[in-house]
């Protein structure tokens, strides 16, 4: 099929005809205005750059990490500046983009990612549901920030035996659909701030027919209550230190036990749990910690309904979070040590920017595997990522008309790039790299005496 070439306004200004149509379905310029309006963001003089472009360009750092920002708007502006020509489409500068982005803020790429980022997993996608619930698993991560004092003030740094982290950390608790790698709900705080508190804020996320799976880092009775208070189910990992009170052995094995809040001021006032705990071990040698006993709880309580070898497998789901964060950090950012902003709201903007830019890979990706005949997360995300790049550039060239019949081109090839099945393997949590012999970078060694004289004036003989 021929494409035509779009007509461009060429009276209009450039920032206001830049559109990445590549996902209609999900994110609009309609909706980024009603965020803008919604947040008091107001662009009063537009010239190069109005608001509606910046947030694309905060998405679109999750698209181009081994980009500056201005060469990140560069790329958004290919496909206009290839018709308009070089000196009509004259990109802004450094100093407008800072600007902009501070007048941005946070708090409009938080409310889209509240808006945008729902299931994708439709009841056909399969290995998205076990039980009829929606399959979703919940963990933390920490990030790398710029060492600046500013970072550090807010953030703070982790400590460990050989004194604080390089960098000012900041920790993120996520929500990721198991049968998509969506992210559905993300929260960020400064790193002293644990998971458990983190998650409190994804609370309001959870929906009925959801079955939430988490490590034993999240446990606590407050927050199976408050899963359950949701309407949601859980599957989680039970730390050995807790006690459950034993009320019935099932025929399958498993156990009907009573879990009680830790503080004793709250024994006294909260209702016991009741759950089904499962104890297992695995025989394999090859596999890590062999011979380990693993305890998981549970909402399901009935063994019939809910078999035990079922429950054990859905479980191994939840490390499908592992491949969502390995996409983000991996192939989003390219391994980068750290995020790019050295102040604190640049920092949680470009993290929420960032949670938004995978989401709209992976919903174009769900969409692709509609289309075929494989899963979602059985399709390559680096070749989506690739493909997507460049059809930001072709959609801009492209005549709207025709805008459907590329879409369809690119999930086609999309779907076209399938993995291949999944080996049965693990890797041991080893380091390669040694410790270095050099000090941390703190204090006078941030800004180091610089010299005076030019080094050929500054030797003598000896």
């Amino acid at each position: 099929m021929q494409f035509r070439i779009r007509d461009f306004e060429t009276e209009d200004k450039v920032c206001r005809q830049v559109q990445l149509s590549t996902f209609q379905a999900v994110l609009t310029n309609a909706m980024i205005d009603d965020v803008l309006a919604l947040t008091g963001r107001v662009t009063r003089r537009e010239r190069k750059l109005n608001l509606r472009l910046m947030v694309w360009i905060v998405v679109g750092l999750g698209w181009f990490a081994d980009c500056s920002i201005p060469r990140v708007l560069g790329k958004l502006l290919q496909g206009t500046s290839l018709w308009l020509g070089l000196d009509k489409a004259q990109a802004a500068g450094g100093g407008a983009l800072t600007y902009r982005r501070q007048q941005l803020g946070v708090r409009p790429l938080a409310l889209l990612c509240r808006q945008i980022c729902r299931p994708l997993a439709t009841a056909q996608t399969p290995g998205a549901f076990a039980f009829g619930r929606r399959l979703v698993a919940l963990d933390g991560t920490v990030d790398a920030v710029p060492d600046t004092p500013e970072n550090v003030a807010i953030f703070g740094r982790a400590a460990g035996r050989r004194g604080p982290s390089a960098w000012a950390q900041v920790r993120g608790v996520h929500l990721v659909e198991c049968g998509t790698h969506a992210l559905l709900g993300s929260t960020f705080w400064p790193y002293r701030v644990s998971e458990r508190r983190g998650a409190r804020r994804l609370l309001a996320h959870l929906e009925p027919d959801w079955l939430v799976m988490w490590d034993s880092g999240f446990h606590s009775y407050e927050w199976l209550t408050a899963v359950q208070a949701r309407g949601a189910d859980f599957l989680s990992r039970c730390p050995a230190t807790v006690k459950p009170e034993v009320v019935q052995t099932l025929a399958d094995g498993t156990r009907l036990v009573y879990l009680r809040p830790s503080d004793a001021r709250q024994r006294r006032t909260c209702p016991p749990l009741l759950v089904r705990l499962i104890e297992y071990r695995l025989t394999d040698p090859a596999w890590a910690a062999n011979g380990k006993i693993f305890r998981l709880v549970t909402s399901l309580l009935d063994p019939v309904r809910y078999p035990v070898r079922e429950l054990l497998a859905t479980y191994h789901l939840r490390w499908e979070f592992e491949v969502s964060l390995d996409e983000i950090e991996t192939h989003q950012r390219l391994g980068a040590a750290v995020l790019r902003s050295r102040q604190p709201a640049g920092v949680m903007q470009e993290l929420y920017g960032l949670v938004l830019s995978h989401y709209l890979i992976r919903s174009v990706m769900s969409a692709a595997a509609a289309t075929g005949t494989a899963t979602p997360i059985q399709l390559s995300f680096v070749a989506a990522l690739e493909l997507v790049r460049q059809s930001i550039v072709e959609f801009q060239v492209v005549a709207p008309a025709h805008w459907p019949a590329l879409f369809q081109r690119l999930l086609r090839d999309i779907a076209a790039a399938k993995l291949p099945p999944r080996r049965h393997r693990v890797v041991n949590r080893t380091v390669r790299r040694p410790l270095s012999k050099f000090q941390p970078k703190r204090g006078q060694a941030r800004a180091p005496v610089q010299p005076q004289t030019p080094w050929l004036d500054a030797f003598v003989l000896i």
